[in-house]
């Protein structure tokens, strides 16, 4: 007898998560693990932000707060999306979510049906496979130019949209690539979008961490609002992770879906969360850019390093804090395919790296830099040996 429900099946664990308990309980046991799995800034929370939860402590902002978040926090992602971009979002048209995931969790869950089509570029976060998954749609999975940075246009697209059509999950940039899509080919799938009735769902969470690629949001293009939905996160922009706060903004009918649905899931999202959250937005942004500025120089490093290792290739990620090298040349003596090159990389060297695999592609592995550049030099030496003793 199965015990489990029927739609337990329809998702799987989450490889990047899987990676990293493996990763984790390797460590426990006393193994020298170089840990280049978890898409997780190695920086604190910026001091004013812890700041504004202990406050919230001591002035015991600790109860309830209305499902969709607080009216000030609301307020304020609507305004600083308003100031980054030009949108013109409402609080009723804002849901506050339990981190970015969950943004993107209710999103397709209120705007899915079963048998409807969602286009998911390769390629893709791992989670957006199951989401789609979890309401009985389809995912059809569009191959994007690896040679050319793994671009998106919008010729592509048209070419996979079906009367099921429903939606198409952007990620600019790209977890895993750093893909950051072309403007112009964005206003064009747009123009698709109203042509055939299907909702945009833009992924905005490395929207901050940009290398040499213009910053936009597809909310802001004209007639955007009632075919583009914007899943946000606070986790990577300002190191929070831990606190999991993300947001919605969409039209307002979407919204009070979400906020029924939520209703039932979560309810609110943390209090205290949300008084850090308030903070973030409204309070100083310098320790972004610092982010940013160490970012730039973890990428220029690893591109180097990987470069200089034979057969390895490897496209400039515009974005993110991710490197997705094509590690082919490596497949030989027992290693057959990106699963099995990170199973016996991590058994070997001890190094932890997502396998391609979990992202739609068989070539790949994604290394986060998102750690000191000792670790970068540590696990990039062991790589390096790793495949040099199989080309």
């Amino acid at each position: 007898m199965n015990v489990l429900a029927e739609r337990n099946a329809w998702i799987s664990e989450s490889s990047t998560m899987k990676v990293a308990a493996e990763a984790g309980r390797l460590k426990r046991e006393g193994v020298d693990v170089v840990d280049f799995s978890a898409g997780e800034p190695d920086f604190p929370t910026p001091a004013n932000i812890k700041n504004a939860a202990i406050e919230a402590l001591n002035k015991n902002f600790t109860k309830y707060t209305p499902i969709s978040g607080t009216p000030e926090l609301k307020q304020a992602i609507c305004d600083f999306h308003k100031s980054s971009y030009g949108t013109t979002y409402k609080p009723n048209e804002c849901i506050v979510t339990v981190g970015g995931k969950h943004a993107i969790f209710n999103l397709t869950q209120v705007l899915l049906n079963p048998g409807d089509e969602c286009i998911i570029p390769v390629p893709y976060w791992v989670t957006y496979k199951d989401v789609v998954n979890y309401c009985q749609a389809k995912c059809v999975f569009l191959d994007t130019n690896e040679a050319e940075g793994f671009t998106l246009t919008a010729a592509a697209v048209e070419k996979v949209i079906t009367p099921k059509t429903k939606m198409i999950i952007i990620n600019s940039p790209s977890n895993p690539s750093g893909a950051v899509f072309d403007r112009k080919e964005m206003e064009k799938v747009l123009e698709l979008a109203k042509k055939h009735n299907f909702w945009i769902l833009t992924d905005e969470c490395y929207d901050r961490f940009l290398y040499d690629a213009e910053r936009y949001s597809l909310a802001s293009f004209e007639g955007a609002k009632e075919r583009v939905v914007v899943a946000g996160s606070l986790s990577k922009t300002y190191a929070m992770t831990g606190w999991r706060i993300g947001f919605v903004l969409a039209p307002a009918d979407v919204a009070a879906g979400i906020n029924k649905l939520q209703s039932h899931a979560t309810s609110n999202p943390t209090s205290i969360a949300q008084k850090a959250a308030y903070e973030a937005l409204t309070g100083p942004q310098e320790s972004v850019a610092g982010m940013l500025g160490e970012y730039t120089k973890r990428r220029e490093y690893v591109l180097a390093r990987l470069r200089a290792i034979p057969g390895v290739k490897v496209q400039d990620p515009k974005g993110a804090f991710y490197a997705y090298p094509n590690v082919s040349t490596a497949f030989k003596n027992g290693v057959t395919d990106s699963m099995t090159f990170a199973e016996k990389l991590l058994a070997e060297e001890h190094v932890a790296v997502v396998p391609g695999e979990a992202f739609g592609t068989n070539d790949h592995i994604r290394i986060s830099y998102a750690t000191s550049m000792e670790e970068l030099a540590r696990g990039l030496d062991r790589i390096e040996k790793f495949i040099k003793a199989r080309v």
